[in-house]
């Protein structure tokens, strides 16, 4: 069995918001990643998904908590160390053109990482490491020279991946890195991610909000609602056998390619109040939700499985 290549510890991230409020974008998640592995986290917008993959990778200094990478406490590293830690944590975004430089040509975008930590001896060194990577995620050398706004959506999100994998990382946290590509391009994408994971053994946190491709990439899925993770499983357990209520809500909103089957499907809704993850510094009550998030806890109802449950007692 492999061993575990990140473990996240309670970890939290709290954003104050003014007139005595606290955004708890992320609170107190905990789960663990196996080297090779693909964990998916899957959750509405706002759940805090991105938010905690900021966290994991220190983009946001976490307000609380631990992750550990190969054994080592990422949080208390110094600058200096931090910055070589970050060769072997990688992130790739969910807007492709927004997360490249325009003013930079494909050669500078991903020559740039190799620059930061001295991996090209010499310009051609890194004119040649910049092609290998091109051609690894399926474009052409010729790509290099030209600038983002000259590329397609899917190929932008390629050149991405390329920028991700320059310094040769064991970890790439994947945020939403198709929800902003046709559907028909999608799906290339998601192969993509795998066959290199499978050429390279990568590690993968695979951020997204649509259930129905996480479940071809992922080898287990973690459902985040209001800042905490309340369902835990195999990904084909999690698909067959959903136990919370908020897994099943997203679950039954993902459409059925059959009109008449989508038309007389049930959907699944959870009344809410509407408050969100905001709480009074004076109230520490989770906002309203299925039921009580403060008051309960994740319990292996089955081997793997794990669901949020009111605590005894």
């Amino acid at each position: 069995m492999s061993k575990n290549l990140i473990e996240v510890e309670g970890l939290k991230k709290y954003f104050n918001v003014g007139g005595g409020n606290v955004l708890k974008a992320v609170n107190d998640i905990s789960f663990s990643i196996a080297e090779g592995e693909t964990l998916g986290l899957v959750g509405e917008s706002g759940c805090g998904k991105s938010t905690a993959g900021r966290t994991i990778l220190r983009l946001y200094e976490p307000t609380a908590g631990s992750v550990r990478f190969n054994g080592v406490d990422i949080n208390q590293l110094s600058p200096r160390k931090m910055k070589a830690m970050r060769r072997d944590m990688q992130m790739i975004f969910q807007d492709p053109y927004a997360s490249l430089n325009p003013r930079f040509t494909v050669t500078d975008i991903i020559g740039e990482a190799l620059d930061i930590h001295g991996m090209a001896g010499s310009r051609a060194e890194r004119k040649k490491r910049v092609e290998e990577l091109l051609d690894m995620v399926g474009l052409n050398p010729d790509h290099a020279t030209r600038y983002p706004h000259e590329f397609s959506g899917g190929q932008r999100q390629r050149i991405g991946i390329a920028r991700a994998l320059a310094v040769n990382p064991k970890f790439i946290i994947c945020d939403e890195p198709i929800s902003a590509l046709d559907v028909s391009i999608q799906a290339q994408v998601v192969n993509l991610l795998k066959e290199l994971q499978d050429r390279l053994g990568l590690t993968y946190l695979f951020i997204a909000h649509d259930l129905s491709m996480v479940k071809h990439i992922s080898d287990r899925v973690a459902v985040m609602y209001l800042g905490r993770i309340v369902e835990l499983a195999e990904s084909e357990e999690l698909y067959a056998n959903p136990l919370h209520p908020y897994t099943k809500t997203l679950l039954s909103a993902i459409p059925i390619p059959d009109p008449e089957v989508e038309a007389n499907k049930k959907r699944i809704l959870l009344e809410d109040n509407g408050n969100g993850p905001i709480t009074s510094a004076k109230d520490d009550s989770a906002a309203g939700g299925a039921f009580d998030l403060e008051n309960s806890e994740l319990v292996e109802v089955s081997k793997g499985h794990w669901v949020s449950m009111p605590k005894k007692g």
